[in-house]
C-alpha cells in the first residue's frame, strides 16, 4: 500500500494517534513515523488496517457485503440485518431444538434452497467434493423400522 492511502485509511478508522497505536500494539512515535513517511509502514500493520476497514471478515466471495460494527458489537449483513453475539448464540439452541423435534416426530422436511451455489471452502490444497454427512430419506427410515420389527417378532416367536 502506498503512503497516502495508508494515511487516509488510518484517519478514517482512528480518532487519534494514540488510539491507532493501541490498536496496532506499537508506540505513538512509531505511528507518527508511519504517517509522516519517515519509515515504511509495517506490512502487517497495513493488512490489519485493511481488515479493520473492511469489517474483520476475510476477503472471500461468501462474506462479501458482511461487516462488523465494532462500536455497537454487531454483525451487519448485506441486507442490513443486524445480529448481536447473544442472538447468534441463541441460534445454536434453536437449531438443536429444531433437529430434536425433527427426529422425535420423524419429519423429513428439507428446506428449499435457492439456485445460488456457494463454492465449498478451500481445505489444504484441494476443495471438498461433497458434504461429509448424508441425509437419510424417509423410505430408508421406514425400511429400517420394518426390519427392526421383523427381527423383534422373530425373537419373540422363539
Amino acid at each position: 500500500m502506498l503512503h497516502l492511502p495508508f494515511v487516509r485509511m488510518f484517519w478514517r478508522q482512528f480518532e487519534s494517534i494514540s488510539e491507532g497505536a493501541a490498536w496496532f500494539n506499537v508506540k505513538d512515535i512509531t505511528v507518527k513515523r508511519w504517517l509522516t513517511g519517515q519509515i515504511n509502514v509495517n506490512p502487517m500493520a497495513e493488512k490489519l488496517l485493511i481488515i479493520r476497514a473492511r469489517g474483520y471478515f476475510p476477503d472471500d466471495t461468501r462474506w462479501q457485503g458482511f461487516r462488523v460494527c465494532e462500536r455497537r458489537c454487531i454483525i451487519i449483513t448485506p441486507e442490513n440485518r443486524v445480529f448481536s453475539p447473544k442472538e447468534l448464540d441463541g441460534w445454536v439452541l434453536r437449531n438443536d431444538e429444531y433437529h430434536a423435534l425433527k427426529r422425535l416426530y420423524e419429519l423429513d422436511y428439507i428446506p428449499v434452497r435457492s439456485n445460488v451455489v456457494t463454492p465449498l471452502p478451500f481445505r489444504g490444497g484441494r476443495r471438498i467434493n461433497a458434504p461429509l454427512h448424508e441425509t437419510i430419506s424417509k423410505e430408508k427410515k421406514k425400511a429400517y423400522r420394518e426390519y427392526q420389527e421383523k427381527v423383534a417378532k422373530r425373537r419373540n416367536a422363539t
